[in-house]
């Protein structure tokens, strides 16, 4: 019995009109990059679960696939855990290794393998697939792409000011008609559970707050209660999640409510001097708001903190990112600071699809297809289709001289600019006939002329 054909929930298959979009993202994305001074690096697909695990938090961890071993290897599970219900130990023994959740950690894992050969500090990008074991759902995927940048070997806030840059100028090139930075500080966060007397609950509060755009503010409050968060505190926290006016009239109120926190007040001086800075350039179509209640549930953030969202669509996040003083440390190299910003390549994708803003050009996957008149007209648009061709245009020739019907229909699925017509009239007074698809203006020309203006 013959197989139906299916693919994973949460994976997609992509057009060759699809791909082209998503090259066109990738290519906007690597030029502004490459601007700022950052170079590419690969890492492999999957890593050491040990690599991975540990380095995401207790959800974040829930999320990452796991790769079965193989062979003799199986014949070592552990089943002593799996008798004592340490489910824990037990997956640990069936499994070494794993897809990797997100590039960042293994990015801090190459710095610390690689950092004799590494000048500091290191600009890198890097644009590949990531996966998750999450619900699939619109604008999020078990395996989509990331497209990151981070810097490590320093503490600069300069790094912090290139990535809010690099959020617009990428975006804005991409002609998105409006976005929000949101920006935080995981020690103004720190600084809200030291002064609510709540420090030891710091990741239960960052993991409940996180969840706020999911949940709504009652579900948050909520899950904060349940995570052993006192009913003080909690009082205390409610009114930041409906702080209004502008970034710095927020600092200040917050700069009242962490006057009792030296962490707090470091977070809010840092957030002050990219204010500060970002007065003296102007963003494109960016919006920069201080969001107190942006957490960004991942634990290795330590500084600054973003996330983008797009206007006019309902999608979740587009991008995020953060500093991360501590991460290279687990794996033995200390004292090395980072910061790093990811695109979300698939969501942006799909904004850019829902909202029509691809240009035409992506869409043309061809500059030119001759049509097939006969063997005679054949040769001259196989000669000429060269030519075109050493030019750098793309070309295609229809393989036969099928009703003009068939061959029209055949050019528009292909989304050429244009048809190429040589028939025996052409071929006689050396001309051809073009005709734009998009506009539907026909005109005949020399092939001299043609070729002097290519």
């Amino acid at each position: 019995m013959s197989q139906k054909p299916r693919i994973s929930k949460g994976t997609r298959d992509f057009s060759p009109s699809e791909v082209r979009k998503r090259e066109y993202i990738f290519s906007t994305m690597k030029s502004v990059f490459e601007k700022y001074g950052f170079q590419p690096i690969e890492t492999p697909s999957f890593e050491l679960s040990s690599t991975l695990l540990g380095k995401y938090g207790e959800e974040g961890d829930r999320l990452i696939f796991r790769i079965l071993n193989s062979g003799d290897k199986m014949l070592k599970a552990d089943l002593d855990a799996l008798n004592d219900k340490n489910l824990g130990k037990f997956s640990n023994s069936l499994s070494e290794k794993a897809l990797r959740y997100d590039l960042t950690v293994p990015f801090a894992r190459y710095v610390v393998q690689h950092q004799n050969e590494i000048t500091f500090p290191f600009k890198r990008y890097q644009i590949q697939p990531v996966w998750r074991a999450d619900r699939p759902q619109h604008g999020r995927y078990q395996e989509f792409y990331q497209c990151d940048i981070d810097v490590v070997g320093s503490n600069s806030l300069l790094y912090e000011i290139e990535c809010i840059q690099i959020f617009d100028e990428v975006l804005s090139a991409l002609n998105l008609p409006g976005f929000t930075i949101k920006f935080n500080n995981r020690k103004v966060l720190n600084g809200i559970a030291e002064v609510t007397g709540e420090r030891d609950k710091l990741v239960d509060m960052v993991t409940a707050i996180d969840k706020l755009d999911k949940i709504g503010e009652e579900g948050v409050l909520k899950e904060l209660a349940n995570r052993g968060v006192s009913e003080q505190s909690i009082n205390r926290i409610k009114p930041l999640f409906n702080l209004n006016g502008t970034n710095k009239e927020i600092i200040d109120v917050m700069s009242e409510f962490l006057a009792d926190s030296d962490v707090g007040q470091k977070g809010l001086e840092e957030l002050s001097f990219l204010l500060d800075t970002m007065e003296h350039t102007s963003l494109s179509k960016g919006k920069l708001v201080f969001d107190v209640t942006l957490a960004r549930g991942l634990n290795y953030y330590t500084g600054a903190i973003f996330e983008v969202l797009a206007k006019d669509v309902k999608m979740g996040s587009i991008c995020g990112g953060g500093r991360y003083d501590d991460l290279t440390s687990l794996f033995g190299l200390k004292s090395v600071s980072g910061v790093g910003i990811s695109f979300g390549a698939d969501r942006i994708y799909d904004v850019l699809n829902e909202l029509q803003l691809f240009p035409d050009a992506v869409e043309n996957s061809i500059n030119y297809l001759f049509l097939n008149f006969g063997p005679e007209e054949f040769s001259r648009c196989f000669e000429l289709a060269n030519v075109l061709r050493e030019k750098g245009f793309s070309c295609e020739i229809y393989p036969s001289a099928s009703k003009i019907q068939k061959q029209m229909k055949y050019a528009n699925e292909r989304n050429a600019a244009k048809v190429v017509m040589i028939g025996a009239d052409e071929l006689k007074n050396d001309e051809i006939t073009i005709k734009s698809l998009k506009s539907g203006e026909q005109k005949t020309i020399s092939i001299e002329v043609f070729l002097n203006k290519h």
